[in-house]
């Protein structure tokens, strides 16, 4: 069952187009992050679901029930902005408790003397102080319930808004670059504590940032945006392998894949600066761009030859970023401390793509299905009644 389906939602902000027809379908209880640069409409897409901002087109369905029309407090979301948005003056339990009171009771049993006249209000609010404590163990917060955020770490915070949002037990809940403000340490504890919760609490989660270890670390599916459009959508090892469209290619992995001007010879053969890859890439002609992830560049006698210029030792992993000079390209190489240690010469490295490791791109970005060469010999046209050969794909 879908949690969430977006159908073909378009906005405009003036002249500007900001999203231009969005379709794309949330799986009920699944994690799914929207990763792209900044302005490329990815918030105001967050917004349009929570039904802060209104589509100029399109559908918006949320568990099964369409809500392009409702306002925000009618959808049962539940927002976790990047800022926390606590109020100051209230203490934990009071921030966490507000949905609930807001929702539960009346203006008059809300009222801090008059209310407590009201007959069954004691127990509503003994109701909503249990679950707001529940809520707190969860988040290992029950210890903090009487101060006020000022007193609080950029950690302990977020956990607070990540309370408010999970005691009114939405049908959703949406993030907004939700860790943006934490530092590197603790940002990378709170990523392995959203995705526990998630775990737990198993509700739809659409998580909005820019930082691609974010997404590709924490996601069931991620869809990458850029332009106002998505780009792709799928896993996040499908993205990272299989990059429908150079700009994926090159959004996603750190550090930075490597892109080539490559082309293809008379047999098909992809050819790299001069170098003839292992691969071959059908219904292609002509110029080419060439991908290959840094750690899927192993040293080779016979490959490209790379003046070295800088070098750095990350302890498990070594970086070597050289120069072709023949193409004017810097390449990035991903290579274990030994095989680094054992390379002839610090001053040139020769590398060469592993075999089914390399990315082709056409002139307009799109990536090329790519087949080994030994395959592509292997190929014969097919008899008037002889069964068709399969060709094995890398990609």
């Amino acid at each position: 069952m879908a949690g969430i389906v977006l159908d073909a939602i378009e906005k405009s902000f003036g002249e500007t187009r900001v999203l231009r027809g969005v379709s794309l379908s949330f799986d009920q209880g699944a994690f799914v992050s929207l990763v792209g640069p900044s302005g490329c409409g990815k918030t105001t897409l967050l917004r349009i679901i929570a039904g802060l901002e209104s589509a100029d087109r399109g559908r918006v369905v949320i568990a099964g029930a369409e809500v392009t029309g409702r306002r925000a407090a009618d959808r049962d979301v539940a927002m976790v902005f990047q800022n926390y948005a606590l109020y100051p003056h209230m203490t934990v339990a009071q921030n966490m408790a507000l949905p609930l009171v807001m929702r539960r009771l009346s203006a008059l049993e809300r009222a801090p003397f008059l209310g407590r006249l009201v007959t069954g209000t004691a127990e509503r609010r003994a109701a909503i102080r249990r679950e707001v404590e529940e809520a707190a163990k969860l988040l290992s917060i029950d210890h903090l319930m009487e101060r006020r955020p000022g007193q609080l770490s950029g950690g302990q915070r977020q956990r607070v808004a990540l309370g408010r949002a999970i005691v009114r037990h939405p049908k959703a809940f949406l993030m907004d670059e939700p860790l943006s403000n934490l530092d590197a340490a603790l940002r990378h504890d709170m990523r392995r504590e959203l995705v526990d919760l998630h775990r737990r609490v198993g509700v739809t989660t659409v998580y909005v940032t820019h930082d691609q270890a974010e997404a590709m670390t924490m996601s069931d599916r991620v869809a990458v945006m850029l332009g106002g459009a998505v780009l792709q959508f799928g896993s996040p090892r499908e993205i990272y392998e299989q990059p429908a469209t150079v700009d994926v290619a090159k959004f996603i992995g750190s550090p930075r894949i490597n892109i080539l001007p490559a082309e293809t010879d008379a047999e098909s053969r992809v050819v790299v600066a001069g170098f003839v890859t292992g691969e071959v890439a059908p219904r292609a002609a002509g110029r080419i761009q060439a991908g290959i992830r840094p750690e899927h560049l192993v040293p080779a006698a016979d490959g490209l030859p790379l003046a070295v210029r800088h070098v750095e030792f990350l302890g498990a992993e070594v970086l070597v970023y050289g120069e072709h000079k023949a193409t004017g390209t810097e390449l990035i190489v991903r290579l274990d401390p030994a095989a680094w240690e054992a390379t002839p010469s610090r001053h040139v490295l020769c590398v060469a793509p592993m075999p089914g490791r390399l990315l082709a791109f056409d002139a307009a970005g799109t990536r090329l299905g790519l087949i080994s060469a030994e395959a592509a010999r292997q190929v014969q046209a097919p008899a008037a009644a002889g069964p068709l050969v399969r060709v094995p794909r890398y990609v």
